[in-house]
């Protein structure tokens, strides 16, 4: 799962960057509203937490015009402005969820992981595919039950497939969850981490389609 951060408050976005990393998200940071507004705009996110208050152009500006070019992931505005006609504004801009400062760094892991389940058509924090099960919340493999030791990016693998079960995943889609904007991100790198996913959890659960890309076997 890939995240966006936009905060121009290093503490804070060192503060999210660290929670978000804990809970299984794939990070980036940007903190001006210009960058912001490019990022968002040319990039693929599972989930952007937008800050209100930048420099340079503000964020409601930002989250109309990401809208209007058809930027599609899920945003939580994160900002000091509590009053309930703006946080209406946010939401008529175009925000999926809205949490204001000061916050509870659990809640704002809860309300991301309930955005990044709905943005999939997942509402349940539980993915149960055959034998497989990929428990968002806890960060959780098992097989038949068992509990499975796995990498956390070999989880956020597994956990975007889960959430994308409806269809086979490009390369590329993966690539760009999995490594953000790492030098790793390569078709051998993708491949490396499925071979060793499929010696722990078993061959018969990730599906390749030669030339389409990868998906789970819901009977597993």
């Amino acid at each position: 799962m890939r995240a966006l951060i936009v905060e121009d408050d290093h503490r804070i976005a060192s503060d999210l960057q660290r929670a978000l990393d804990s809970a299984g998200f794939r990070v980036e940071h940007v903190d001006n509203g210009e960058d912001a507004w490019f990022r968002g705009g040319t990039e693929n996110y599972d989930l952007i937490v937008l800050d209100l208050g930048l420099p340079g152009l503000d964020g409601l500006t930002i989250l109309k015009r990401w809208r209007a070019e058809g930027c599609e992931s899920p945003v939580l505005i994160l900002t000091a402005r509590g009053a309930w006609t703006e946080r209406v504004e946010g939401i008529d801009a175009g925000a999926d969820d809205y949490l204001p400062k000061p916050f509870r760094m659990e809640e704002l892991i809860a309300r991301a992981r309930a955005l990044v389940r709905r943005s999939g058509g997942r509402a349940a924090s539980v993915q149960q595919l055959g034998r497989l099960s990929v428990d968002i919340n806890r960060m959780q493999i098992t097989i038949d039950g068992v509990p499975i030791s796995v990498t956390p990016l070999e989880f956020r693998l597994l956990a975007y497939l889960a959430l994308h079960r409806d269809r086979v995943v490009p390369p590329p889609e993966l690539l760009e969850h999995l490594y953000g904007d790492d030098d790793a991100k390569d078709a051998n790198a993708l491949e490396a981490v499925i071979a060793r996913l499929r010696r722990k959890i078993g061959t018969g659960i990730i599906m390749t389609r030669r030339g389409f890309g990868y998906g789970l076997d819901s009977a597993g």
